[in-house]
């Protein structure tokens, strides 16, 4: 009988402290995939000024193009989560980077509008395969770091989309539009790498005994209807996080050479100063939810971001350098504590809780480029910095959260 990987995860949680082993090496493996992964789709937005030159594209169709990859990358994600929480497929993540590889040649070879839809929407759909299942693999290496696991797991995906603007503007904008299939070669890596993975998981859950089942599948100490408010707050927390961000990776380089005029390799070397800062954050903002506790890290991490935001449409090119990179660093920090204080919102539903925040990021990635997208040809680049300033105030939700940090060490207090 195939083992599922709730066993397995609530047997890896129920071991004593000094039991559990944090399996640095898988999480090194998944944080490596998680590098190229991001750095291949991270080069469809990094070439949207190559692409607009050569197909003629308005903002709003490069929004498409956007809105296409995030819709295929979300709209599955919670499904494949929810999929493998029951039914769990360990070599599902090199078939999903497959994928990926699969809509990296047809973007190469593409000569129509359509085909680079196409093309981003099979980069999704690797992507909506890859991270829900890369998140639980990285809670079940955690040994209980459940932070820090998912921050290593993170600033790999982080350091991949910082390096894309980086490899476009040395390869891909010099040489044209089929040297991306170069990166198919890195695809093909992240599928050997993949595959170990899927090897390791699959003697895990093979090793992981049945347990009866502790909890109704809430967190145990609090009313469904805290869960439920809880849940609805981080999903906003989300929108605001990656709408803004959305602003930045779709449409910062166009508006630094509007702007400041700068020639696209320039603006290409500041996005990676940007996304450098978000891989800053992620890593540091695991390790300080599991000691300090989620919830602080949610509060700095969101409304300590909206001060620079506001600040920096009014700003000069060196400051508009410095406020994105303190803008990134400290919003990145939010994501793996919102995902971990889900996760324990709802445990035992590790997949699902990954989809669905995932796909939910991603989604909302995608419409906030749509939008902005029409917004900039409508009214200007530069309104949509402005309009998009405010969403980091939207951190101020965060005082309906529950302090679980707070009851998880009453809990482990009364154990002792």
């Amino acid at each position: 009988m195939q083992k599922s990987v709730k066993n397995s995860e609530e047997k890896i949680d129920s071991l004593p402290k000094n039991a559990k082993r944090t399996a640095y090496r898988v999480l090194s493996a998944i944080s490596f995939s998680h590098f190229l992964n991001d750095m291949i789709q991270s080069l469809i937005f990094s070439i949207y000024p190559l692409l607009k030159g050569t197909f003629q594209l308005t903002f709003a169709q490069i929004g498409l193009i956007t809105l296409t990859y995030q819709v295929a990358a979300s709209l599955l994600q919670p499904l494949v989560g929810f999929y493998t929480d029951r039914r769990p497929k360990p070599y599902s993540l090199a078939f999903g980077m497959g994928c990926t590889l699969i809509g990296l040649l047809v973007l190469a070879t593409a000569q129509t509008y359509g085909m680079l839809l196409l093309a981003a929407g099979v980069v999704g759909t690797g992507s909506s395969v890859f991270h829900p299942e890369s998140s639980r693999v990285a809670r079940m290496a955690s040994g209980g770091q459940h932070g820090l696991a998912q921050s290593i797991f993170q600033v790999g995906g982080n350091m991949g989309s910082a390096m894309g603007p980086l490899l476009a503007a040395w390869i891909i904008i010099p040489r044209g539009q089929e040297s991306v299939a170069w990166f198919s070669l890195a695809a093909l890596l992240a599928i050997a790498v993949l595959w170990q993975v899927g090897g390791w998981n699959k003697r895990k859950q093979a090793s992981s005994k049945p347990r009866p089942r502790t909890h109704t599948g809430l967190h145990p100490t609090l009313p469904t209807r805290t869960v439920v408010l809880s849940m609805l707050v981080l999903l906003v927390l989300i929108f605001s996080k990656f709408f803004y961000l959305s602003s930045l990776s779709s449409y910062y380089i166009f508006y630094l050479m509007h702007r400041f005029q700068l020639s696209v390799q320039s603006a290409q070397l500041h996005l990676f100063a940007f996304l450098l800062a978000v891989a800053i954050g992620t890593i540091t903002g695991g390790p300080i939810g599991d000691r300090i506790g989620r919830k602080r890290v949610i509060w700095f991490s969101i409304l300590g971001a909206a001060p620079f935001a506001l600040v920096m449409p009014y700003a000069n090119l060196a400051w508009t350098g410095i406020l994105t990179f303190i803008i990134g660093l400290i919003l990145a920090s939010a994501f793996s504590a919102i995902l971990v204080f889900a996760q324990e919102l709802i445990p035992g539903n590790v997949g699902a809780v990954s989809g669905l925040f995932f796909g939910f990021a991603f989604g909302m990635a995608g419409i906030g480029a749509a939008v902005f997208g029409n917004i900039a040809d409508h009214y200007g680049i530069d309104f949509v910095y402005h309009l998009c300033s405010y969403l980091p105030l939207l951190g101020v939700l965060t005082a309906f959260l529950p302090d679980l940090g707070r009851k998880e060490r009453a809990a482990a207090r009364s154990r002792q």
